[in-house]
């Protein structure tokens, strides 16, 4: 293995880290763990847009959080920050984990030569417009995306060089998510029957996010008590949606079989997923969906949608039920076939068999792996 000099120096452009516990922070907290694994004797300095406290600083490791400033000063702030720590320390790479600080590396790298890799998740790197951005990406040495479908679009898209869009999938915790039974607590708490057929979706209601399909799995849900009149729909996340969904409920008359449990935190949600028999999120809009791992890590049967990111997490079926996100009937149809033990692939039923395959698709030591792959390559050629 080509190992480059020590003194290494590398930037990580961050939106979050500490302050947020959606994708992108995930995401950007693997890739920082990877690094510091595969490279300890680097130096670090970690800038983070929105973050307000972070750890001290440690021999080879600085944050930079500028989550204090005022929310409409906040980016010029950042962009301040990162524009001068750039000129001062002249970092060997940047690796910024959101594409809208691509534009700033770009100029950066015209100016003083920095590289820099960008990380490509989902919905804003699709029917990209701006022609800074589009610039931006195709002078980056390197586009990680999170998706074979994130990647297709790019290339489709965008006048890219094939050879610098890579994919590097999504990873999650698998020690926090584990098999186990349905949680006495969240039983009492949810008033269910521990023998009650249980559907889950974890997602935030935003109304940016409509696309989640949360509200499809409502619309499904008279047909689908039907078939299964004791079905119970979990509904975990919290947002500004929260208000359309309830106006669903009631238009449905789905009172008695839905749950909206509010945020949940990260110590409660391996218990909802063991909650329940079927996780459902059919999306159209997620560049992966980390909570697909989540539930298969706890041997859940999962659907996902057919025309998303949720393809690569699913694995184009081999691991999860794939429908048209827009056909409230197939999802309807194929929820009852799941729960009902029918559904035509016997994986769904086997916990032990997802959990393993999961792990070694998706675990931490093959983001690592892979990751490390493409770094060495990088070294070599740099």
């Amino acid at each position: 293995m080509h190992q480059p000099q020590s003194r290494y120096h590398c930037h990580f452009w961050l939106p979050d880290l500490f302050n947020n516990t959606g994708g992108i922070q995930r995401y950007s907290s693997f890739c920082l763990n990877a690094f510091q694994t595969l490279y300890p004797n680097f130096t670090y300095d970690i800038l983070i847009k929105h973050d307000t406290v972070v750890p001290t600083k440690s021999p080879n490791l600085c944050f930079h959080p500028t989550g204090n400033w005022p929310l409409f000063l906040r980016t010029p702030a950042f962009a301040t920050q990162i524009i001068s720590l750039s000129f001062w320390q002249r970092p060997n790479l940047i690796l910024s984990t959101h594409l809208n600080f691509s534009v700033t590396a770009y100029l950066l790298k015209q100016l003083i030569g920095i590289p820099y890799w960008v990380v490509a998740h989902g919905i804003e790197a699709w029917n990209i417009q701006k022609s800074t951005l589009q610039i931006a990406l195709k002078h980056a040495d390197r586009i990680l995306a999170v998706s074979h479908y994130t990647r297709d679009r790019l290339l489709q898209e965008q006048d890219l060089d094939p050879d610098k869009v890579v994919v590097l999938p999504n990873t999650f915790d698998a020690d926090n998510f584990r098999i186990a039974p349905k949680p006495t607590i969240l039983l009492k708490r949810y008033g269910l029957n521990p023998k009650q057929p249980v559907i889950l979706t974890v997602a935030r209601l935003s109304t940016r996010e409509q696309y989640k399909g949360y509200d499809k799995i409502l619309t499904a849900l008279p047909q689908i008590r039907q078939a299964i009149p004791d079905i119970h729909y979990v509904l975990v996340g919290e947002g500004d949606d929260r208000l359309r969904v309830e106006q669903l409920i009631s238009q449905f008359q789905l009172q008695d079989c839905v749950t909206l449990t509010g945020y949940i935190g990260d110590k409660e949600l391996g218990d909802h997923y063991n909650l329940c028999d079927v996780f459902a999120m059919p999306s159209k809009g997620e560049g992966f969906g980390i909570v697909y791992l989540e539930a298969l890590a706890c041997g859940k049967p999962t659907l996902g949608g057919n025309k998303d990111g949720a393809l690569d997490a699913l694995c184009q079926g081999e691991l999860g039920a794939l429908v048209d996100p827009d056909d409230t009937e197939a999802i309807a149809q194929t929820l009852i076939q799941i729960v009902q033990g029918i559904y035509p692939n016997p994986l769904l039923y086997q916990p032990e068999q997802l959990r393993s395959k999961v792990i070694d698709q998706f675990g931490f030591d093959r983001f690592q792996h892979t990751l490390s792959g493409y770094l060495e390559n990088y070294f070599q050629s740099s």
